[in-house]
């Protein structure tokens, strides 16, 4: 059986990282975008070479390492500087992914490429289809405080600087509903396994 590639993208909060834990024990291979995106940013890296050139050497420490916090802080300090983040990070970032799914491929059946910007970044071509993974706002809202430790504001504005569930529910091929009860959420993703992998629902 060929390997399937298996997006799973989502707002902040919805219950990716559960998902993503439950698609392991199914025994999927995850790829995560989050954990290569610090891969692609070590000291010494063409990426973070990249961005010092674009953001400026103080972004750097004097070990020669990111600093994250004064990266995030001109990055996000307006739309064009996080586009110009993306334009340096996203196609690293691929690029890699291309590289651990070619490595993964031969043994498992199917792979899970856990990336919050997958359409963003164009990472859905890498795609044999998409999961979206959703939850109402007051349920993200409370997840984001305790989980990041913010106030309601906080958590707002990270809300607010991402698109809206239509964005990504229009997209995808399956969702999940990341509020249900976890056994539900395992459920749900064991239907979409068994439908990608052509067993009987």
């Amino acid at each position: 059986m060929k390997t399937k590639v298996i997006g799973l993208t989502g707002q902040t909060g919805a219950g990716k990282s559960t998902v993503s834990d439950f698609a392991k024990k199914s025994g999927c291979a995850v790829i995560n975008a989050d954990k290569i995106a610090r891969e692609v940013m070590t000291a010494g890296s063409d990426c973070l070479k990249r961005l010092a050139e674009v953001f400026g050497s103080d972004i750097l420490r004097e070990d020669g390492s990111l600093d994250r916090k004064r990266l995030a802080q001109k990055a996000f300090s307006s739309a064009e500087h996080t586009d110009l983040l993306n334009d340096v990070t996203h196609p690293a970032i691929l690029d890699r992914t291309k590289k651990e799914i070619a490595a993964y491929g031969n043994a498992n059946d199917v792979i899970l490429f856990d990336a919050p910007q997958l359409y963003e970044s164009g990472g859905e071509s890498l795609c044999d289809s998409v999961i979206a993974v959703t939850a109402p706002l007051e349920v993200r809202l409370n997840r984001i405080m305790k989980r990041d430790s913010l106030t309601d504001e906080e958590a707002l504005q990270r809300i607010r600087a991402q698109h809206d569930e239509e964005y990504y529910t229009a997209r995808a091929d399956y969702l999940i509903d990341g509020s249900r009860p976890l056994d539900d959420v395992e459920k749900q993703l064991d239907n979409i396994l068994k439908a990608v992998r052509r067993e009987e629902l």
